[in-house]
């Protein structure tokens, strides 16, 4: 896909939404290949013609794949700094995606104006709010960071929560540790949260109100899958 992709990231404002597509083609032929599929489970009806800050918990870089199958609209990630140096997603954080190095404030700040950005144009954005993938093992759903939360107050836009519920039984991180295996990723979207006539002053609010209703959904999904496992 190199060269299609080398043409349309020459002009990526114009060609914003095929370079969706193409990585949306790259994503799924890698993951079907490998054996590794894609289950959604909707809390409720989504919209899909407006834009939403979606934020989803973070266990392994399949979680990227599951937003991209889970999303029909266009939009960009923000994504550590890190991934400027791999040559595939190098392509597109260069292009169409923000990278941010969490330990710089000028680097974060432009970040964060560039996503704003983007979403007054209209499209949306992938926040991890969790920052990171943590070393802990079995993950849990660790403390959220505020600039998702800020920048859709600010947008008044909606937050759309997303619970990855196995990825990490499949590949955890990026797999280095514990290799990986085959099998179907559980994907439960959770029903958006508006931040309709909200201030800044009420991120807090709205991050443990996220926070806590991701947490219900994880907690839940590691336990039905223990029951499987121990039907198995």
């Amino acid at each position: 896909m190199f060269p299609l992709l080398y043409l349309l990231t020459r002009n990526p404002e114009k060609n914003y939404a095929a370079i969706v597509r193409v990585r949306r083609i790259i994503a799924l032929l890698a993951t079907t290949c490998s054996g590794i599929f894609f289950k959604v489970e909707f809390e409720s009806e989504i919209d899909w013609s407006m834009p939403y800050i979606i934020c989803p918990n973070h266990t392994s870089i399949l979680d990227i794949t599951a937003i991209i199958f889970m999303c029909p609209q266009p939009f960009s990630f923000m994504g550590k700094v890190e991934l400027l140096r791999n040559p595939v997603t190098r392509i597109f954080f260069k292009t169409i995606d923000i990278a941010v190095d969490r330990k710089s404030k000028i680097s974060a700040f432009r970040a964060f104006k560039k996503a704003d950005s983007l979403v007054k144009e209209g499209k949306s954005m992938v926040i991890f709010p969790e920052g990171k993938i943590d070393d802990e093992y079995p993950p849990r759903l660790h403390e959220f960071k505020s600039g998702s939360f800020k920048l859709a107050i600010d947008n008044q836009i909606q937050i759309l929560p997303v619970v990855i519920q196995n990825a990490w039984q499949i590949l955890w991180d990026g797999g280095e540790k514990f290799g990986s295996r085959p099998g179907t990723i559980q994907i439960k979207v959770l029903t958006p949260i508006s931040t309709q006539l909200m201030t800044t002053q009420q991120s807090d609010e709205i991050q443990t109100l996220v926070y806590h209703r991701m947490q219900s959904y994880w907690t839940l999904g590691k336990s039905l899958q223990n029951v499987k496992n121990m039907e198995a």
